[in-house]
């Protein structure tokens, strides 16, 4: 822990990225405890819970892996902060919701927030290895996954409060003043967001270069063999997210008979764990990042079968506030490892389309939960759907051990962690 509060003492620039994300997901968690609730409330619909979540994500398949391309091509520190105006400006539709009959405003509204999200988050986690060397990059990471669990923590009760009392309206204009604010930080970061410079032309030459630099991204993702693991681990790890967001809320209502404040108890519950897993990431800089994951998703599953499995037996809240308690200690460790591996693997100008990439195979695959945990819940109950999602952990964990037995460009200890690296070959690693 103190190694980390030295790193951000002495780096300023991470400090303002670290600060605007805290600003600005503190306010997205807000918003997301009044949608969820308020969308299922009023249509008492797992399906209608799944289409929200399904505008949310769809923009990923469509936008992720051409966004990649922008983040390798525009300013990062411009287009973050233009990302926050827009996503500022979306929201004000909220405004005109009523009930049922503006449920649509919801979806389009959610869709148009993760179309910008789009742009935003492959050029924020392309920006982060230009603000700290490479022995540190470990402990930004687990300080960015620290942010977003004391957003969560703080947003989930938050949103509950303004929910209850300023309803829909509030949050909203929490959620926008939170991405003012957020810009505003970016706009204060000293550090180069310039990418290496693209030559103009045509239109129609504009459009064949962003066509080739894609399918080098694409084509980088699926060769290089570390890559490729990572790519595979997502897939599994992200359908599992997609059936998550659709059916936890009707898992706290139906099956444990709680509240929507028992939500957003349980849900903050998960950040006291993540907070306490992020000090451990950033310790976790001396071990490989390939373990830290690969333990993580192992632990994160079983955890996760543990919460969903004992209602069974015993019907109450309260198992369910430990046990999100606990699971966010190797979800921290697990997503840490992960973009640290991510970033190490990939070169400063094809990094942004292999995040990009990543967003794009995460948004098929968390869509395909969604949709899909919505209709089988119904055919096969919520708790056997939920559990299968963390058998899916479980699993996915312990292939990527047997996988990346060896990880290339990773520190073989704590001391040769300081040697800085010049980036892996962007050749196809196959094997």
């Amino acid at each position: 822990m103190r190694a980390t509060w030295r790193m951000l003492a002495g780096r300023r620039d991470l400090r303002l990225v670290l600060s605007a994300g805290i600003v600005s997901m503190t306010g997205d968690w807000i918003l997301t405890i009044g949608l969820i609730y308020k969308v299922y409330a009023t249509t008492g619909s797992t399906v209608a819970s799944a289409l929200a979540m399904a505008s949310a994500f769809a923009p990923q398949v469509l936008l992720g892996a051409v966004a990649g391309v922008f983040a390798d091509r525009w300013d990062r520190k411009r287009t973050m902060i233009a990302a926050d105006l827009l996503l500022a400006a979306g929201l004000f539709p909220l405004l005109l919701v009523r009930g049922a009959p503006q449920v649509w405003i919801v979806f389009a509204v959610m869709f148009w927030e993760g179309a910008d999200q789009q742009f935003f988050t492959p050029a924020e986690q392309a920006m982060v290895p230009r603000l700290v060397p490479d022995d540190e990059l470990m402990m930004a990471n687990a300080a960015s996954g620290q942010v977003a669990n004391v957003s969560r923590l703080a947003g989930s009760a938050l949103g509950g409060i303004l929910a209850a009392f300023g309803g829909i309206v509030a949050v909203t204009l929490a959620d926008a003043a939170s991405f003012l604010a957020s810009a505003a930080l970016l706009g204060l970061v000293r550090t180069s967001g310039r990418t290496a410079s693209r030559q103009g032309g045509p239109v129609r030459a504009r459009l064949a270069q962003v066509s080739a630099e894609l399918r080098d991204g694409l084509r980088l993702a699926t060769r290089h063999r570390v890559l490729r693991a990572l790519m595979i681990f997502a897939l599994v790890t992200s359908v599992g997210e997609g059936t998550m967001s659709t059916l936890f809320t009707p898992f706290v209502e139906r099956v444990l008979h709680g509240s929507p404040q028992d939500l957003g108890l349980i849900l903050a519950a998960q950040a006291i764990g993540g907070i306490a897993g992020g000090m451990a990431a950033a310790s976790g800089h001396r071990f490989r990042a390939g373990r830290l994951m690969c333990y993580g998703a192992v632990a994160f599953g079983l955890v996760d079968l543990a919460i969903f499995l004992y209602p069974l037996g015993y019907v109450a809240v309260w198992p369910a506030v430990a046990g999100m308690i606990v699971v966010g200690l190797p979800g921290a460790l697990t997503l840490a490892g992960l973009i640290t591996l991510f970033q190490r693997n990939s070169e400063d100008a094809y990094r942004g389309r292999v995040f990009g990439a990543v967003s794009a195979l995460e948004g098929i695959t968390v869509l395909a939960g969604t949709l899909g945990s919505g209709y089988l819940s119904r055919l096969a109950g919520i708790i056997p759907v939920l559990a299968a999602q963390g058998g899916g952990y479980v699993v996915a964990g312990l292939a990527m051990l047997v996988w990346l037995r060896e990880e290339p460009g990773e520190p073989d200890s704590a001391g040769a962690s300081a040697q800085r690296r010049a980036g892996p070959a962007l050749v196809a690693a196959d094997g």
